[in-house]
Parts: structure tokens; sequence; C-alpha cells
């Protein structure tokens, strides 16, 4: 005996449909509220999403380096895309999921995966420095066990809570990136 498809699709249709659409919206939501194209763009901006990334930001965005690289310059593998987008979002989720329950270290520092990307990152931009090239093939050492204040010295969130931080950017894709107020007084 066969059932007639019309009545059995007309029962589940509105739950499925109305499902759908909630799963949809709820995935929209999250996706604008968190900001989520501007991760797949270059912008230093991006990493003030995240509101414990604020001193990082101000640091590099007044040091050296923020003349010559961005973030991901440093803090993302650059073998290939593949590689590019697959650690940013392994470490983007591990991210995203730390900050949202509220898990963040009192100190920031990188993961265990990130660290060789990054110490492959500073040799391959300091490559002509003979120094980095010889520090590099030490295994014990990281490049920033000496230039430990690439940004600025490691202090916990709360060392200073009253810190004039920049201003975040709205929740919107990112139209000039320097629009960030100095945070010096």
């Amino acid at each position: 005996m066969t059932l007639p498809t019309h009545n059995l699709l007309g029962r589940w249709s509105i739950p499925v449909f109305l499902s759908l659409g909630v799963l949809l919206g709820s995935f929209v939501l999250v996706a604008r509220a968190s900001n989520a194209v501007s991760y797949f763009s270059n912008q230093a901006t991006t990493c003030l999403n995240c509101h414990v990334m604020t001193n990082a930001y101000a640091t590099w965005r007044h040091g050296s380096h923020a003349r010559v690289a961005s973030c991901n310059d440093c803090h993302v593998p650059h073998g290939n895309p593949v590689a590019t987008y697959a650690f940013k979002a392994m470490d983007g989720g591990r991210h995203s999921y730390v900050f949202t329950l509220r898990n963040e270290p009192e100190v920031l520092r990188l993961s265990e995966g990130a660290v060789p990307v990054v110490e492959d990152n500073c040799v391959r931009c300091h490559a002509d420095q003979w120094l980095m090239i010889r520090l590099a093939d030490s295994e014990e050492r990281t490049c920033w066990s000496c230039h430990h204040n690439i940004h600025g010295d490691v202090r916990s969130l709360s060392a200073t809570p009253n810190a004039r931080r920049p201003t975040l950017p709205s929740a919107g894709l990112f139209d000039n990136p320097d629009r960030m107020e100095d945070p010096s007084p």
C-alpha cells in the first residue's frame, strides 16, 4: 500500500520550512553580529572584533610592523591559500569559542599550533638578516624569546583597566580601516 505523497508533504512542510527558516535566520544573525565576512579580509581592524585584542592592535599600530605588515602577515601561514584559510578557520574557530564563552586567559599567548606559523613568518620576512637565519635553526628559541616587545610589554588583560583604547569600528564591513581614533592623549 502506498501513502499519498501530498498528505505527507503537507503535514510536514510547515514544521520543516519553519525550522529551516529559524536555522537560516539564526545563522545570518550570528554572521552579522560577529562580522564574519571581515575574517576573509586582510584588514588588521578585523582583530578588533574581539575586545581583548585592542591592546595588541594599539601596540601593533604604533610599532614598526604597522608600516610593513598586517596581523595576517605574521599570524597566518603563507604556503598556499588552502593552508591559509584552513588555519584561519581552525584558529578563528578556537578564538570564537574561547572569547564567546569568556575563557580567555589573563595573558594572551600563541597557541601551540600558532607558534611554528609565527616563527616561520618571522624568518620569511627577516631572512636577509644573518642572525635571524642562525637562530632559526634552533628549536629551543623563538624569535620573540628576545624580541618580546613586538606587541609592547606582556601584561594581563586587567593590568591597565583605564587604558585608552582605539574605538571599535561598527559591526559593518570596514570602508576605511584608518578611521580609528588615536589612543594617545
